[in-house]
């Protein structure tokens, strides 16, 4: 009897498994490639920026929402419950299946990068906005919409970490930012080009932000150029 459980368990999951992989590949996917200066960002590996701050990311972690469509035939498509967490630990997390693969031309993609005022303080929460996740201050500050951590010699403080935690859904420090991008073809490639951020930031004047505020949207604007097709 117990054999027979496991081996429909091993069924179950087996069935389950091929339904998930028919179901990707019949499926748009957009995808976000990490990189500095062109080559594939990695956790802990030195870099150095334009501003001469030799550096290392240990944590780079942000929210995809309200993803959009727009096609040739000025048809559009808006992804419903539009929330994604892009995490460099989670590779898996880089692809995002949007809605069934369609014959005709896009013109354009937009979404944003961070969660809205609606989902920030709509209570109980499950998956890539469970709190769980380390991307949530309390529901007066609401979500942070980017995390990079890291450290560099640049910095005087403590191990040499810097922290950068964006975010606020609140006027006059609403954080999310849009990005509005045109495909080349019907692969939805999205580059992120984190040093398109740290060369506007100076480790050893600016290193830690961790609440909504002037800074958090000063960064937020330098970090929404980090966002290139591909």
């Amino acid at each position: 009897m117990y054999y027979k459980k496991v081996f429909c368990a091993l069924i179950g999951c087996l069935f389950f498994q091929m339904v998930f992989a028919q179901e990707k590949k019949d499926s748009l996917i957009l995808r976000f490639h990490l990189n500095f200066k062109n080559e594939r960002l990695e956790q802990n590996k030195k870099y150095i920026s334009e501003a001469k701050d030799t550096l290392e990311i240990d944590v780079f972690r942000f929210y995809i929402s309200n993803i959009k469509i727009q096609y040739a035939d000025a048809t559009t498509f808006s992804e419903t419950n539009s929330y994604h967490l892009i995490d460099i630990e989670n590779p898996n997390s880089f692809q995002i299946p949007i809605s069934k693969k369609s014959e005709k031309t896009i013109t354009k993609i937009t979404f944003s990068v961070g969660i809205d005022s609606i989902a920030s303080v709509s209570g109980a929460m499950s998956g890539d906005l469970d709190p769980s996740n380390g991307m949530y201050w309390a529901w007066q500050s609401g979500f942070i919409n980017m995390k990079i951590e890291g450290k560099s010699s640049s910095c005087s403080t403590r191990k040499n970490a810097f922290q950068f935690h964006i975010g606020g859904y609140l006027k006059p420090n609403y954080a999310i930012r849009t990005s509005e991008l045109t495909p080349k073809n019907s692969n939805l490639e999205v580059n992120i080009e984190a040093s398109e951020l740290f060369k506007h930031i100076k480790l050893s004047e600016n290193n830690s932000v961790m609440i909504p505020g002037a800074k958090a949207m000063e960064i937020a604007d330098y970090a929404i150029k980090m966002f290139q097709i591909k």
